[in-house]
């Protein structure tokens, strides 16, 4: 193999496998001191020099002494004829084996440093306990751990996931990707809203129930840019993109506040909020609400006062009007063993504003009747 042939073979095989010249130079650099090394008497270690211009080479040989020192430097470059030998036989033995690991490095090292980005690729397989994700020259796996309960990923589906971890394996680069993970949110909206993009508008807190639910507070770091209605976008635009994509998880953007108090009231939207009380020591919120919203900020099996929990980092605990004066007023609903009423509710009569028990009976008792009863009772047992 003549030096012009061996040039125009390393240029096509660096251009094919996207490695640049000088890297795969080094590559040869240690596939021919390997080759060498191979050769009846040879030395005991070599050092391999070739002119990246012409790909002249040298073969500079050294002994070992007892002491593992190198000595007796020599040039020991075979002739043409012997190099070409070595030169051809390096090429089918040990240049595409080196070039694997260095495309598996550099795969390792393009890769390393983007967790906690996003990835779009091609679902090329899936069982019960992984799918793997073609992203172009690698594949991610996206385990079921990382999955979203009821989406099932479809063979030819083309999806985006958030990388949570990069491991280096002797098969190269292991990249694990996530569904569930609530960057991903984050990602999605930095993909569909150029200010969070930009840095105008940033995501504060996320809170996410995956394939159901997610709340994020967001906020403008200038006061003439509405952080939610950029998330929006217009006509909703922009937010349904990333419904889309998440294959209709509802959305709900709130904006941010320093406030804890208020902040706590934006979280449990679309819920309306009459009061929030904070805890002395920040932990604990007690929201009260009208009667008729109760049911929609507790939401769903509690979905709406969980995710405002996890949103705002406190405990939240939510009131009826109704409930709250009534504790307020130290009065507790009656049961059936309490006074023979029936269980029910405490509720405001809108045209007197007095309290009535309406018992499941379809009784109603007044706050009255039901205090002066109490009296009787507690006088007796005194």
């Amino acid at each position: 193999m003549s030096n012009l042939d061996m040039s125009e073979a390393v240029r096509m095989l660096a251009e094919h496998h996207g490695i640049s010249v000088d890297a795969l130079l080094q590559v040869l650099v240690e596939a021919l001191a390997t080759a060498y090394k191979k050769r009846p008497n040879a030395a005991d270690e070599v050092i391999v020099g070739i002119n990246p211009e012409n790909l002249d080479m040298t073969f500079t040989a050294y002994d070992v002494d007892e002491d593992g020192n190198w000595v007796n430097e020599r040039d020991d470059t075979p002739s043409k004829n012997e190099l070409g030998r070595i030169a051809a036989a390096t090429f089918k033995q040990v240049m595409s084996q080196r070039i694997r690991e260095v495309e598996r490095d550099r795969k390792f090292e393009e890769y390393a440093n983007r967790e906690g980005d996003l990835v779009s690729g091609i679902i090329q397989q899936s069982d019960g306990r992984y799918a793997l994700l073609d992203l172009g020259k690698v594949e991610a796996l996206l385990p079921q751990a990382e999955q979203v309960p009821y989406e099932r990923p479809e063979s030819g589906a083309r999806l985006k996931a958030y990388i949570v971890e990069v491991r280096k394996t002797a098969k190269g680069p292991q990249i694990v990707v996530s569904r569930t993970h609530p960057g991903l949110i984050k990602r999605l909206f930095e993909l569909e809203v150029p200010e969070i993009a930009d840095g105008i508008v940033e995501i504060k807190s996320c809170a996410r129930e995956p394939g159901h639910r997610t709340k994020i507070a967001v906020a403008s770091n200038d006061h003439n840019v509405d952080p939610v209605g950029a998330c929006v976008g217009a006509r909703g635009g922009r937010v349904r993109m990333v419904v889309n994509e998440l294959r209709g998880e509802k959305i709900d953007i709130v904006s941010y506040s320093e406030d804890l108090h208020d902040f706590v009231a934006k979280a449990l939207s679309p819920a309306k909020v009459t009061e929030v009380r904070i805890s002395e020591d920040g932990t604990q919120a007690d929201v009260i609400v009208p009667d008729f919203q109760l049911s929609l900020a507790i939401g769903k099996e509690g979905q709406n006062a969980r995710l405002a929990a996890r949103l705002t980092g406190v405990r939240i605990d939510i009131k009826s009007e109704t409930q709250a004066a009534n504790e307020a007023a130290g009065i507790v609903a009656p049961t059936s063993g309490d006074t023979g009423y029936a269980a029910g509710e405490w509720r405001k009569n809108d045209e007197t504003g007095e309290l009535q028990f309406h018992a499941a009976d379809g009784s109603v008792v007044s706050e009255q009747e039901w205090a002066g009863g109490s009296t009787s009772e507690n006088s007796t047992e005194a």
